[in-house]
């Protein structure tokens, strides 16, 4: 909400969001065992009706994984035309995992079905984590060149290598510290070292190749970017004890 509050009217032209369904927390289910329950309902609650209205207001369109679970949506729209379905590939028979996800979105276009296996997203590091797969994909659906993208739960970081790779800014926020730091691991572990920008402890920056060079198309986002690094690392400041502690 903090980070959403910095932004104009229809800043972004698209929000990728896959925010907590507020169910992890009832059922331990397969890989998921290895995610601490206790952490879960930390996180693990369903957003306010507040948050989705500043999540409207910041964005011009919006794909919202887990929207069978967040009736208002619904209402935001006069028809529901487009819903996202990800096929993981489930065997029907395994009735504690679900064989489909879905999203809502708020774009005038037809449904469309992502047939992706879910055992093919193995290695998690965040109990939602999303393939790169099935973000690329959404990217190359959903948003066309020069699109700004939104993400206000990062978690484990998939998005941003799939925006980097496609070449799409991304603005992104993650409020769990271990969450954070595992997702720049991950991240790290793709993008070119040279190329992400880290101003303040708690945030960094991904660069484009060429997106320096004043004439390269993305070169204002970049100049964005190293001012909203700034902006954070200033308020980092305001946090540090000073020698009397």
């Amino acid at each position: 909400m903090e980070l959403m509050s910095r932004y104009p009217d229809n800043y972004f032209d698209l929000a990728i969001v896959d925010p907590p369904y507020g169910i992890l927390n009832k059922t331990k289910r397969g890989g998921d065992r290895k995610f601490n329950m206790k952490e879960y309902s930390q996180w693990d609650v369903k957003p306010t009706a507040e948050y989705f209205d500043e999540l409207f207001r910041v964005s011009k369109n919006q794909i919202v994984w887990g929207g069978n679970y967040f009736g208002e949506l619904w209402l935001k729209s006069e028809y529901n035309k487009g819903y996202i379905i990800w096929d993981k590939n489930q065997p029907e028979t395994l009735n504690n995992f679900s064989m489909a996800e879905m999203a809502w979105n708020s774009l005038d276009r037809p449904s469309k079905i992502f047939r992706y296996s879910v055992r093919k997203n193995r290695n998690k590091t965040h109990p939602t984590q999303k393939p790169v797969e099935l973000y690329a994909w959404l990217l190359g659906m959903y948003a066309k060149e020069g699109d700004r993208i939104l993400d206000t739960h990062l978690g484990s970081g998939t998005i941003a290598i799939a925006c980097y790779k496609a070449r799409f800014n991304l603005t992104a926020c993650e409020i769990s510290k271990d969450y954070f730091e595992s997702s720049k691991k991950k991240i790290e572990s793709v993008v070119p070292r040279e190329a992400i920008q880290a101003n303040a402890k708690d945030s960094f920056s991904i660069n484009f190749p060429d997106q320096k060079n004043p004439m390269d198309k993305s070169y204002a986002v970049y100049k964005e970017h190293l001012e909203q690094l700034q902006l954070f690392a200033e308020k980092e400041e305001l946090y540090v004890p000073d020698s009397k502690g």
